[in-house]
Formats: structure tokens, sequence, C-alpha cells
């Protein structure tokens, strides 16, 4: 198919597994990636320097110029840059939003000029809020409890006015915790998982939030790559110009979780516990029957398995 792909944030832990991915589908002739490297790291892509499909471009999507630059030339987009984490949010709103909001908006307006044939991102669980059903669905969201929630809600709403108005294919990917190789443990803002796995490798007792009940629908990064290869090549009419839940349909709350990675690690230690943190969701459970259908997503790796393959990554580091 010959396609050139703009990755955004392809540096950063899910955009490099997926760039490793696209280099490797014979469907792709060019994989172009910006980032400007203020949370992803160039040794997450620096082993495809030698491939003659690999472009990067450093760069900020808050310029606009720069986004026209990166977008000119490109069929299809992935766009997975943005500025992460709740706490993050609540203590720094402003720059979330500019990093969230207006460089997407940037993107997608780049993207019209050029005549991209499809604008594929990264949207989030977050956005269903103080909705209390589960599963979560697609089509049911509450209120945002947090500055990042509502980034994440406002760009759905612009992809869904940027279709009606100038015709853009969208697809938004609604991830819950996705976790795996090349996720940083360090830093303020560190997800659980990789902080759960830098914790055991260390032999020190984690902190849980609260009295560790909390579960979320933990999804290996591999089930994220195959939802935005789905998304970017579908050719079912049906699937484009809607948002989809990207999880595995399982949930585990921190507890579990955490005796799971010292089961795997024979950490042996036992979790400490603090206070909860603020713009938390208690629980999250994806209904992924919506992806199934209409994208053929299969989510094929469990929770088990993906620690798994996340503690050989976490084994070879330095942390």
């Amino acid at each position: 198919m010959n396609k050139k792909i703009l990755v955004t944030g392809g540096a950063g832990f899910i955009g490099s597994n997926l760039t490793a991915a696209l280099i490797a589908d014979k469907r792709v002739e060019k994989v172009r990636v910006i980032d400007n490297l203020s949370t992803g790291f160039y040794k997450n892509i620096k082993e495809f320097e030698l491939s003659p499909k690999f472009e990067f471009i450093e760069g900020d999507i808050r310029d606009f110029e720069t986004c026209r630059k990166v977008v000119s030339g490109i069929d299809l987009i992935s766009h997975q840059a943005a500025l992460g984490s709740v706490p993050r949010s609540i203590k720094d709103p402003i720059t979330s939003n500019a990093v969230n909001v207006e460089g997407t908006l940037n993107l997608m307006v780049a993207a019209t000029e050029n005549k991209v044939t499809r604008f594929v991102f990264a949207a989030s669980s977050s956005t269903y809020g103080d909705s209390q059903g589960l599963p979560k669905v697609e089509h049911i969201i509450g209120n945002p409890l947090s500055p990042y929630a509502v980034t994440k809600l406002v760009n759905e709403l612009y992809a869904s006015v940027f279709q009606r108005v100038y015709g853009l294919e969208y697809i938004g990917l609604r991830y819950f915790n996705v976790f795996g190789p090349k996720q940083d443990p360090n830093g303020a803002y560190a997800a659980v998982i990789p902080l759960f796995f830098k914790a055991a490798i260390e032999k020190k007792a984690p902190v849980i939030n609260g009295d560790g009940l909390n579960s979320r629908d933990f999804t290996y990064v591999d089930n994220a790559v195959e939802a935005n290869l789905k998304a970017l090549f579908s050719e079912n009419p049906v699937a484009i110009n809607q948002v989809y839940n990207v999880a595995c349909g399982d949930r585990t709350n921190l507890n579990e979780l955490w005796d799971m990675i010292s089961g795997i690690t024979t950490a042996g230690i036992k979790a400490q516990h603090g206070p909860d943190r603020e713009g938390d969701i208690t629980h999250s459970l994806a209904d992924i029957s919506k992806a199934r259908n209409l994208l053929g997503y299969t989510a094929a790796i469990k929770i088990k398995e993906g620690l798994e393959k996340a503690f050989i990554w976490y084994k070879k580091q330095n942390l």
C-alpha cells in the first residue's frame, strides 16, 4: 500500500512500540516520527536509525508551523503525543491543555490542509469520569474528574467536528492503563506498573494509593499497537469516525497487581499504603465488543502474560 505515516510522540512509550510495528509492516513505505523529547527518549527509537523507512524530527506540536512541516506528504497520522498523568494536569493544567488540546488542534488543521486520509489518535479512559456503570461502553460517559480528562474529551469533540466540517476521517482509541516495555519507571508522574517493577527489582516496598481496592483494566502495549494498526488500515466504512475502548475487558485491583508482580519477580515484599490520589477513578473496566466487532481487535495478551513480558524488559534496564 506504500503508506507514509506520521507518529507523533513516537519516542514515547506507546509511540515507540507502534513505530517498531509500522517499520516492520509491508504496507508502510515511510514512518516519520515527531517528538519534543520532553517525556519521550531518543533511546526508544535509536534502533530504527538504519531503517530506510524511518525519519525523526525533533519538534513540538504546540508550534503550528512545525505541524505543517511534519504532516507534509503524509497519508495517515497516528497521534500519540500528549502530556499524560492526572496529577500533573491538576498541578499544571495550562501546559496539559497547551499540549493536549492546542497541539492536537494544530495537527488536525495541518492534516486537513494536507489532505491526510485518516487521523487516528490516543484518547483515554479518563473520559468516562464519574460515570459509575461497569463495564464502560463508548457512548456513555460522565463528568471529567481532572484537567487531563477534559483535554482528552475535547480531542474527541474536535475530531467529530473536523469530520463533519472538513471531512477528516478519524478513529479515537480510549486507552485503559497501557503498560509494557519502554514505559519509564522514573519521574514524579510514572505509572503504577513501572513503579511496582522498579520497587520489586530494588527490593523496596511500593506505596499503594488508598486501600488498594481501586481496580483498572490493565492493557499490555502490544494490544494498543494492534488497535492502532487496525484503525490505520481498516477498510470497513462502518468502523471509521468512531471512538473505541482499547483494553482487555478484565480488571485487577492494585493489591492483586502487586501480588502478581511480587510473584513474577520473587520480590516477597509487602506493599505500604498511602492516601488516595486526587482525581482518580475508583474502578475502570472496558467493554471491548465494539472494537472487536468493527475493527477486528483481539486484545490477545492478557495481564499475566503482559507482566511477564514487561519483567523481561525491566530486568535488562538500569533502573
